[in-house]
């Protein structure tokens, strides 16, 4: 027999198989001695390990023509040369781009849906002040848009058990707070004072998530800092300031955030329920919570009300064209926020958020020509610039968090 024919015997897997099978052979020794490395044999292509074969071992062959180890299989393979990240992971350049465009849409959906509901939400709360209404009608077209979506197949429907449900109770509740109060504090005040106001949400988030046992590092309690003065000095210097509108972004912002808090909480056990369904599920039971109140806060003044938002606006098409944007884009823009977060880190999509805001600003100041002194301008940065401070300052302590477990 060849050389070369004896070590083509010795790297077929029957070969091996009867090896390992007979460890008595005194050709055949297996040390002691660790080796990360397992034994690999090239074979028409692919790479075969022998499954009897622990990888920590280095399995010593001896054949007619001297000691061959394990290493010397390996070195018989030609090294595979690396790939590139992108390749490794399935991922080429041209879907790199096309991912890259796909979030640019989204993100530019996001925004522009925010714009278009904030400007009609405050053009039908001008004519017609009853935020009550409007937010239980904004729920009512977020859960007809969601069960239409899995009604047609176009969202794939979570499975529902009782457990789901009773889980949801507590985040709903607090989402049906956020909502109605902001709502509330668009009805009073200017749609940009609410808004700097709800850049504060990051003050109430360190400060709840303290008291039930969350650390935080001393960077993320400097950057509330602007937050706090910012708003302090946005509010003493609005035009249009009332304690209703203040407080009813402040509730806003408790509500949002615990609905954050209990959600990591309860639905630890329902993760495999994405961001969008269990958005729709809130909504759902959300309305379920509102409409009842509602109709006993306001209901009585409903009509009046209505025959007044007709005659100041002219034309009834005009006034439902209004409510109606408003309960699409609100829900519209909420959708586009859950697509979001599913594709990008919490760290982009905080920064995104933070730049929202901006934006929104902007934008309602513009429609509206609502008055800004200087120092409210100054403000309403120095609050947003907070918020982007903590964004960065609560990554950073995240990603130590995970490095830390990995270490552990």
């Amino acid at each position: 027999m060849t050389a070369a024919a004896a070590a083509m015997n010795l790297a077929s897997p029957h070969h091996l198989n009867r090896l390992v099978a007979q460890p008595a052979n005194p050709r055949v020794r297996i040390p002691r001695r660790i080796d990360p490395a397992p034994l690999k044999v090239p074979i028409f292509g692919r790479v075969y390990v022998h499954p009897s074969l622990d990888s920590r071992r280095n399995l010593v062959l001896h054949s007619g023509f001297g000691p061959i180890r394990g290493s010397f299989v390996t070195r018989a393979a030609t090294p595979a040369t690396p790939e590139p990240e992108s390749e490794a992971a399935g991922v080429t350049e041209p879907e790199k781009r096309n991912k890259t465009f796909q979030l640019a849409v989204v993100f530019g959906l996001w925004y522009f849906q925010n714009i278009v509901f904030n400007i009609y939400n405050k053009k039908a709360l001008n004519v017609f002040p009853f935020p009550w209404f409007l937010a239980t009608f904004q729920l009512f077209v977020g859960s007809v848009w969601m069960l239409l979506l899995w009604s047609f197949k176009l969202q794939p429907c979570p499975k529902i058990s009782k457990s789901f449900i009773v889980a949801l109770l507590g985040p709903a509740l607090f989402h049906t707070i956020g909502h109605i109060s902001a709502c509330v504090s668009f009805s009073k005040v200017a749609v940009s004072f609410t808004h700097v106001i709800k850049s504060a949400e990051p003050v109430f988030s360190v400060v709840f998530s303290s008291f039930l046992g969350d650390s935080y590092p001393l960077a993320v309690w400097l950057s509330i800092l602007p937050i706090v003065f910012g708003c302090s000095l946005a509010a003493v210097t609005e035009v249009s300031f009332n304690f209703g509108g203040l407080w009813g972004a402040m509730i806003s912002n408790v509500g949002f955030v615990l609905r954050n808090i209990y959600s990591k909480k309860s639905l630890q056990d329902f993760k495999e329920v994405n961001g969008l369904n269990l958005y729709g599920w809130i909504s759902i039971i959300s309305l379920l919570y509102l409409l009842p109140v509602a109709i006993f806060v306001e209901g009585s003044q409903w009509i009046p009300g209505y025959h007044k938002a007709i005659e100041a606006v002219g034309k009834s098409s005009t006034f439902y064209l209004w409510v109606m944007l408003s309960g699409i884009f609100y829900h519209l823009y909420n959708q586009s926020s859950y697509q979001a977060l599913d594709d990008i880190s919490p760290l982009t999509f905080s920064v995104g958020n933070t730049m929202k805001r901006v934006v929104v600003i902007v934008s309602t100041v513009l429609v509206f020509r609502n008055p800004v002194r200087p120092l409210n301008a100054l403000g309403s940065a120095i609050a947003i610039f907070g918020t982007f401070l903590y964004s960065q300052a609560n990554s950073a302590k995240k990603v130590k968090s995970v490095e830390e477990e990995k270490k552990s």
